[in-house]
């Protein structure tokens, strides 16, 4: 643990070196990598090549978002607050580096990378997320990316999910949903927004966040394929009421 970490830093970090091995079980199956695949990285990167591009994935965990960057090309560099979680990052990916480090004061340079993404990371940094998102910017390179999927304020799920955090000891205290158009209000001077859409429902749920509700992963096996055919007729439907995550690229001015 470094020595500059926030307090709530410090819990988060040792949140995850907690339930780290259970996380990558659930979230880094097959079935829950098919689901990312299919309705999450292919809005994250839409339209962007990454052949060759710099891609900072941010709060990567052990590495849930690395085969589909390494599978196009792009040059990967995981960060992560626990310790715990890099190293099985590098482990699981020799061909990427990894950095144990604040996402609030990195150790990059001034526009040095090309694309920053964060998957479920944003929502941890309460009440912090706005001095991530100034140091994400500090670091792109004027038109790189940052992509980003989180839950969202404003779904019909919120209110549960607000219930949950508080009686779930598998959520830290500071988890809360993202406002994204707080959030579009406030970097807008900073970011073009080229996409922003709303997903997630019955796969999400129980396919991806299998992990949530405790559901062993041989149950999870029995229902996956199923239930990654009803996302992808419900999707067409979604609304930011309706769906449990926002889905956003935006690109540095």
């Amino acid at each position: 643990m470094q020595a500059g970490y926030s307090a709530a830093e410090r819990l988060q970090a040792d949140h995850y070196n907690r339930i780290a091995q259970d996380y990558s079980v659930h979230y880094g199956d097959r079935y829950s990598q098919e689901y990312r695949n299919r309705f999450i990285n292919s809005h994250l990167f839409e339209g962007i090549d990454l052949r060759g591009k710099v891609v900072l994935e941010a709060m990567c965990g052990s590495g849930e978002t690395t085969a589909y960057l390494l599978n196009h090309g792009a040059k990967v560099i995981g960060l992560d607050v626990s310790q715990t979680e890099i190293d099985k990052f590098k482990d699981r990916w020799p061909a990427a580096d990894g950095v144990c480090s604040s996402i609030f004061e990195t150790t990059f340079g001034d526009e040095s990378l090309d694309i920053v993404v964060v998957v479920g990371g944003l929502h941890h940094l309460h009440p912090h997320l706005s001095d991530a998102i100034v140091e994400m910017h500090r670091i792109l390179k004027k038109g790189g990316y940052l992509c980003f999927a989180e839950p969202h304020k404003g779904s019909i799920f919120d209110t549960f999910r607000e219930y949950w955090y508080r009686h779930d000891d598998l959520f830290a205290a500071n988890e809360e949903a993202i406002d994204v158009k707080a959030m579009n209000a406030e970097f807008g001077h900073l970011f073009n927004i080229q996409s922003e859409i709303y997903s997630g429902n019955f796969g999400y749920l129980f396919v991806l966040n299998s992990m949530v509700f405790r559901i062993p992963i041989g149950v999870k096996k029995l229902y996956s394929r199923a239930l990654l055919g009803v996302e992808k007729v419900l999707e067409r439907y979604q609304t930011p009421r309706l769906a449990c995550m926002a889905i956003a690229q935006w690109r540095k001015r």
